[in-house]
């Protein structure tokens, strides 16, 4: 049959394309009913994926042995205190909020990190006493028979925050009664690369229950003419170096009024008791 329209409309390259092969279009209210159901399903996904972050985040901060990062963190329950005041500060400066350092203690140990602790079974010993003081990362966990698990300071160097901060659940979340006193030399502790003090603050604002203070640069420079006293040398020009241990005996005379040491062994030690096996 002739076709009675216009050529134009007659030739089938120039008619609009129909559905693919196969296909044909769909009523509205079903393509309605797939529209839901992907969005149905596109939800569940993310909610399950959120749920795996959620969890994986709260394995990583449990775990003692994996790196908390703090840099992410942003703290709400307290407002960080301006550290630029800690160079002009004489004493104890709060990282975190306007508190001083605890008043006297009676009794103190010093618990060193020393391995002449191992086997003791001193842990009960330890824990009696009214105010416990470790250094830098030693640790608890595992050692409580020989070393006690009650901390009430800890005196830790510049050296050794990251080791300590790296492990929340071993020094902060097990003990959060314990009150942290950073130390070291000013160029270290406010370094143009990154500062140490800010590091700590942002661990700080992390815990809420964590207190902590850093040794001023004028009480640095004390620490230094007390050396000098006791041994009659300057420390920069005889290049000598001050332990955490220094610090942390010079610390517990000022907080308390009696200090007993464990695991510090005596300066004629190695003369008494010589070892073949050590250096």
């Amino acid at each position: 049959m002739a076709c009675s329209r216009p050529p134009s409309q007659c030739d089938p390259t120039t008619l609009p394309p129909g559905p693919p092969a196969g296909r044909w279009p769909l009523p509205l209210s079903r393509r309605r009913r797939e529209m839901s159901s992907n969005k149905e399903q596109r939800s569940a996904v993310f909610v399950v994926l959120f749920a795996l972050i959620t969890i994986l985040i709260l394995y990583s901060s449990n775990s003692a042995n994996e790196v908390f990062h703090y840099g992410s963190l942003r703290g709400r329950m307290r407002r960080p205190v301006n550290l630029k005041k800690w160079s002009f500060s004489n004493a104890y400066f709060p990282i975190l909020g306007n508190k001083t350092l605890p008043s006297r203690c009676n009794q103190c140990v010093i618990v060193t990190s020393s391995s002449h602790l191992l086997g003791t079974k001193l842990g009960p010993e330890i824990e009696r006493a009214e105010c416990t003081i470790r250094m830098n990362d030693a640790p608890t966990t595992g050692y409580s028979a020989d070393v006690g698990n009650k901390t009430t300071f800890r005196i830790v160097a510049h050296s050794s925050v990251f080791r300590v901060l790296r492990k929340p659940q071993e020094f902060v979340n097990r003990t959060p009664e314990t009150v942290f006193i950073f130390w070291g030399p000013p160029n270290k502790m406010q370094k143009p690369q990154g500062s140490i003090l800010r590091v700590i603050q942002r661990a700080g604002l992390a815990f809420p229950n964590m207190e902590a203070y850093a040794v001023s640069p004028a009480r640095m420079q004390q620490f230094d003419d007390l050396f000098r006293g006791e041994t009659g040398k300057d420390r920069e020009k005889s290049h000598s170096w001050l332990s955490t241990g220094f610090f942390t005996m010079v610390i517990a005379v000022e907080l308390c009024d009696h200090v007993h040491v464990y695991g510090m062994v005596p300066p004629d030690y190695c003369r008494c008791l010589p070892c073949p096996r050590c250096p």
